[in-house]
């Protein structure tokens, strides 16, 4: 590994302290590092010795990256934590702010930012007294209520209103949402004992084996399988605060194991439609979101919402909707385009589609109404209307995906157009 070369061992003898805090380093920049490989890496230390920095840099890397994608975060960590002073000015770098036309900023890789925030946090929240409450190994006592109540004032904010501290703090939340499926009963059948369908071929090659002679039905029930999630996010400018979180969301559900779902689609528009599904099968989200955001060129512009729908519908319903696929659309619905070519192909997306979900943040307001034209054209042709502005709205979509009848507020609105 390149960065084992610079490293310096340690002055500090506490060798164990400082591997616990350096797991707790990683941990917050969002590898897997437990109390477990905490113990496992002492132990692992402890044999190997510490004689040699590549070593002791290997030995840690084996304890504590159990994926390819770990590796690079690892090494950035490990760098800053373990004293190397060059890299140390160069992470400070990119947390400080730059005044423009004097100095460059450099560009940080995901990795390098993460581990910056991760290490550097900790530094401003560390007050001297505790320090020696920690030494002295007095008992500090935690108020359960706070901590709930932080957690659920958390999922009830605005995404446009988060500070960056809890825009992290929700990122990390998002990528532990679930977001379930029911699998489809295909048309294919296949063998089994408590079916309901008798399979007669497999009774007469039965009887023809016995002589004849039919001893029993041999039955077959209904194949099933999981559909595809079809996500359509806009990233005009009115809805850039909430499309950032929400493809967060859309890569958490793309990379999520045994989640049911059998593929995950995704496409941008704003004034053009971007598809972004490769980019968020990269393990790494701020790698992916950061290809995402480099391949869509109309990140804050306007909104057409008719044409993108149309170009959806031409080039590729054909291939991602074949199947049954979930379609989640999210826009707040202020489109200028054509109303007649928006409501054309919304009901080419509905009938293509087995469900249509509609994610509007708009619905944050508690006096929402369909007053946009945009909004009174779409909210007919979808199956579920659903707020999609913080954490608890989209824990609340998995009852429009796991609940066949459920619509959220579109028959309350549709109520009110019709008034």
């Amino acid at each position: 590994m390149s960065g084992a070369d610079t490293l310096a061992i340690p002055e500090d003898g506490r060798l164990a302290q400082n591997i616990t805090h350096f797991a707790r380093a990683l941990r917050r920049a969002g590898l897997p590092a437990g109390p477990g490989r905490v113990v496992d890496a002492i132990r692992a230390v402890e044999a190997a010795g510490f004689t040699r920095k590549e070593d002791f840099f290997f030995t840690l890397q084996a304890c504590f990256c159990s994926k390819p994608e770990h590796r690079v975060v690892f090494a950035q960590v490990f760098r800053l934590y373990w004293r190397d002073p060059q890299f140390l000015e160069h992470m400070m770098s990119l947390l400080s702010p730059m005044v423009s036309g004097l100095n460059e900023a450099p560009k940080a890789t995901a990795a390098e930012k993460r581990a910056a925030q991760a290490l550097l946090d900790d530094q401003e929240v560390k007050r001297p007294e505790r320090e020696e409450e920690e030494e002295q190994g007095e008992e500090i006592e935690f108020d359960a209520t706070l901590t709930f109540s932080a957690e659920e004032r958390l999922r009830q904010t605005d995404f446009e209103q988060m500070t960056a501290a809890e825009i992290a703090e929700a990122r990390r939340a998002i990528a532990r949402l679930d977001l379930p499926v029911r699998p489809i009963a295909s048309r294919r059948t296949i063998a089994a004992p408590r079916g309901r369908v008798p399979d007669w071929r497999a009774t007469m090659r039965a009887a023809l084996r016995s002589g004849g002679d039919i001893r029993g039905l041999s039955m077959r029930k209904r194949r099933e399988r999981y559909p595809n999630l079809v996500a359509l996010c806009d990233i005009s400018g009115s809805m850039s605060s909430y499309s950032r979180m929400l493809l967060h969301f859309l890569h958490a559900a793309a990379n999520a194991k045994g989640a049911g779902w059998a593929q995950v689609h995704a496409f941008t528009f704003g004034t053009r439609l971007t598809n972004i599904t490769r980019h968020l099968r990269a393990r790494d989200v701020d790698a992916a979101l950061a290809a995402a955001g480099a391949e869509a060129r109309d990140w804050e512009g306007g909104t057409r919402i008719g044409h993108c729908l149309h170009a959806f519908n031409r080039d590729w319903s054909r291939r991602v909707l074949g199947q049954g696929a979930v379609v989640l659309l999210i826009t707040d619905g202020l489109d200028r385009d054509d109303p007649d070519l928006l409501a054309a192909e919304a009901d080419r997306l509905r009938l293509s589609s087995r469900r249509l979900i509609w994610l509007n943040p708009l619905l944050r307001w508690d006096g929402f109404a369909p007053r946009a034209r945009g909004v009174k054209v779409l909210l007919p042709r979808v199956d579920a209307f659903r707020a999609g502005h913080n954490i608890a709205s989209l824990e609340a979509l998995a009852e429009a995906l796991t609940r066949a009848g459920d619509s959220g507020d579109k028959m309350r609105l549709m109520a009110m157009l019709e008034e």
